[in-house]
Formats: C-alpha cells, structure tokens, sequence
C-alpha cells in the first residue's frame, strides 16, 4: 500500500491550513478565490475552517479512543494509492507517494472517503453503508478494502455517493520531515540543472 499526498508545486508538499491561526487560513483561501477561482480549493465553504477543525477534533476523539498515537495537534492528510480526482486539483500539481511500512501505523487513522462527509448530516447515516461516521486503524481499513474495494476504483467521478478515496490522517511528523526533505532537495537540483 502506497499513501499519496497531492499539492501545488509553487506552494510545496504537506503545508497544512490547519497549522495557522484561524484568520490567516481563511486570508489564504480568499487569495485562492481570487488568484484561482477554478481550482478545487477556491470552491470551499466561507466555514470550512470551522468545519475543518471540528472535523479533526472529531477525528483525534475517535483515534484516542482507539488508542491511536496522536503527536500532532491536527493529521497530515494523504490517500491511500493513486487519486485521479484528486491529481486535479492545483494547477500545478505534483504528489508524494509513500509506502505505508515507512510509516508507524499507530500513528494513522483512516476514513473511508473524505473524513467531511464521513462526519456530516449528509449524506444519510441511515444509507446501510457501514463506513459512515466511522473512523479506522490500519488493520481495520484493510478489512474495509477487502470488502469495498477502492472508492477511486468505482467512484472516482462521485456518482454514487461523496466517497472517492480513503483518507488517511497521519497523526506525526517523523516519516513526512524526512519527504519534506528530499522534495526541496530535489526541487533544488532540478532548478540548478534547467538554470
């Protein structure tokens, strides 16, 4: 298994909202708005960093409960394996991918979709689809794989309901650092070679 984090190059991997003060997030999504009112990020709710942090307190409650290893305030988010949808949205996208032993899978917790519409009023908890409103540890979410499959695999366009991938929450810094690192260093290699 493979977790794949999607990002815009001119801003760079792993530079989360979450880590800012409540009102330059939502500066930052306003710039967005304006500079690129067609990207998927400009599309966002005025709340969404309301929701966003009552969704990852809901996430960090959940993953406590199941005795998850939690060393950051809020989760770095990737996917698990490839999201074509997901590759769309910055104009000038680009991924990590990172295989899952590199990882402490203490420190992951995964939903099946993303974790907004996992939580949400909508779509219908009462739907039968036993993954809402639940939060998995790594071993359960590969039962949930077995069973369901990939959600890009047979909703990649969102026909058949909000789940289009597995979200995974990565609860530390220590494997994402060392990602972090290589990126800019090849960044840097790439700009001297083409300067």
């Amino acid at each position: 298994m493979y977790l794949y984090h999607y990002f815009d190059k001119s801003i760079g991997p792993f530079v989360s909202l979450s880590d800012l003060p409540m009102d330059e997030a939502k500066a930052i999504i306003e710039e967005i708005k304006a500079a690129k009112p067609h990207v998927q990020c400009a599309k966002r709710h005025p709340q969404y960093m309301e929701y966003r942090h009552y969704y990852e307190e809901v996430l960090r409650t959940e993953f406590m409960k199941k005795g998850g290893i939690i060393k950051r305030k809020s989760p770095h988010y990737m996917v698990v394996e490839h999201s074509p949808w997901l590759s769309t949205w910055h104009d000038n996208s680009d991924y990590i991918r990172i295989p899952i032993e590199e990882f402490d899978v203490r420190t992951i917790s995964f939903t099946y979709g993303d974790s907004h519409p996992v939580y949400s009023p909508w779509p219908n908890p009462m739907d039968g689809k036993e993954y809402r409103r639940k939060l998995y540890t790594y071993d359960e979410i590969l039962k949930i794989i077995r069973k369901y499959g990939l959600p890009q695999d047979w909703n990649d366009d969102g026909r058949f309901g909000p789940e289009r991938y597995i979200e995974a929450h990565v609860w530390s810094d220590e494997t994402i650092e060392k990602y972090i690192k290589n990126y800019k260093i090849s960044t840097l290699r790439q700009t001297s070679v083409t300067t």
